[in-house]
Order: C-alpha cells, then structure tokens, then sequence
C-alpha cells in the first residue's frame, strides 16, 4: 500500500529520479519552456518552484542551496539574475504546464512546462501597467444597486432643474 506516499517516482530509482529533475530544471530556468510527458512536467513544477523560491534571496547560503540541486554554474546564474529579478513580486505559481496531447512515437501525454512571467502572449503586455487585484469574492450586488438608484435619481433631478 502506498498510503501517504506523495513522491512521484516516475518509474526510476531515487539517484536517477533526481538527475533526472536537475536537468529537466536546469534546461526549464535556461529555455523558460520546455516540453516533456505529462508526468514529468507536474514532478517537475514541485521540484522546480521552491528553488526559484529560493533564487528571490540572493545571499551566497541560497546559492549554494540551488547550486547543491541543480549542479549548473549558468542555470544558477540565470536563475539568481533574471529569473529572480522577473518573479520578485509574485507570491508563488511561477510555472504553467499547458497539456498538447500524445506524442506520436510512443502515444505519451506531453506537455509544455514554461516560466509564467518570461511568456508575453498570457502575460500583460510590454507597456501595459498591471493592475490592482480585486481583494474581495463578494458579487459586488450593494454596488449595482447604488449605480441604479444614481441613474434613477439624476434624470428627476434634470427634470427639477429644467422647471
């Protein structure tokens, strides 16, 4: 029985499971997208988003923390200067798995993992400034209502003016 058990072993032992994450990790932080199987995208994102996590302080202790998962000079550079730099202000949810469908070799789910911010086709525009998020789940009905009785209440005032 697996009861409690939430590591997805992708079919490999621990030391070839874990290469396997640092590399897929270290070609996610230089393409900013990749594809692969449904499988390893989702293993992938767990694995991968705490490290950039991590990439928002930049002291040489986290460093060395990424450098230990991900083994890659350039993919720690990369992700200590621009990715870090481009994800300061998002609170988590760095990454997107976008499902495409089977691969035609071997009819395996594939699916493209990418860094949210570096994709400009989702994400806000070049010049366009973000806005504030609504902080409220509320139907906003109180406000509809005011808004009515305002349009109510101005054509009678006009009316009154015009007399």
């Amino acid at each position: 029985m697996r009861h409690g058990d939430k590591v997805k072993n992708l079919g490999r032992k621990k030391a070839h499971r874990d290469a396997l994450l640092s590399n897929l990790a270290c070609q996610l932080i230089q393409h900013k997208r990749i594809v692969t199987t449904t499988a390893k995208a989702k293993a992938l994102r767990v694995y991968v988003e705490p490290l950039i996590t991590k990439g928002k302080d930049n002291t040489t202790h986290q460093r060395r923390v990424v450098f230990s998962y991900l083994q890659d000079k350039e993919a720690v550079k990369e992700l200590f200067d621009t990715v870090a730099t481009k994800v300061a202000g998002r609170p988590g949810g760095y990454t997107r798995v976008i499902k495409l469908g089977a691969r035609p070799g071997d009819n395996a789910e594939t699916a493209m993992i990418e860094l949210v911010d570096f994709n400009e086709i989702y994400g806000k525009g070049k010049g366009e400034a973000k806005t504030a998020a609504k902080k409220t789940r509320r139907s906003g009905g109180a406000k509809k209502k005011a808004e009515a009785t305002d349009k109510v209440e101005a054509p009678a005032a006009e009316e009154k003016a015009a007399e």
